[in-house]
């Protein structure tokens, strides 16, 4: 797996970002980026489950393994959701159970900057290259207007 990287300045408190980024209305906006109708379920605490769900009820079961709010939060990704229901582990999955997906803010004289990694097969790399910075630019655009 490649870790990848992306980042952007934002011209608003860490506060606003991070509502950008959880709250649901704002969540559903900027992740349209990677997949109309991209939602979650949580319970957002720290070592809680969170289901990344498409409107199909495909997507992928994960762990919030680290919440520092306003500051930090790491997903690691568990397995896949299909039908809304979890799947067993199988060879497929097993390749990149485990992966990582972080979010954190950082204070700078010239703003906040967003710095995000993810853990990523290969096959995924340019899908994710290319959406990335759409869904950060849209969490610009909504904490700097909202």
């Amino acid at each position: 797996m490649e870790t990848l990287h992306f980042s952007i300045l934002i011209q608003a408190t860490k506060e606003k970002i991070w509502a950008v980024l959880w709250d649901d209305a704002t969540y559903r906006q900027w992740t349209s980026a990677f997949c109309e109708g991209t939602y979650t379920v949580s319970d957002w605490e720290e070592g809680s489950k969170i289901h990344f769900l498409s409107f199909t009820g495909e997507g992928m079961n994960s762990l919030i393994q680290t919440k520092q709010e306003y500051e930090y939060m790491a997903f690691k990704h568990l397995g896949e959701l299909k039908n809304f229901q979890e799947m067993p582990i199988d060879e497929a999955t097993q390749v990149w159970t485990g992966a990582m997906e972080t979010y954190r803010l950082t204070t700078t004289p010239n703003g906040v900057v967003l710095e995000t990694t993810m853990d990523c097969l290969a096959q995924y790399q340019q899908y994710f290259e290319d959406a990335f910075p759409k869904g950060l630019a849209i969490v610009k655009q909504l904490s700097e207007t909202k």
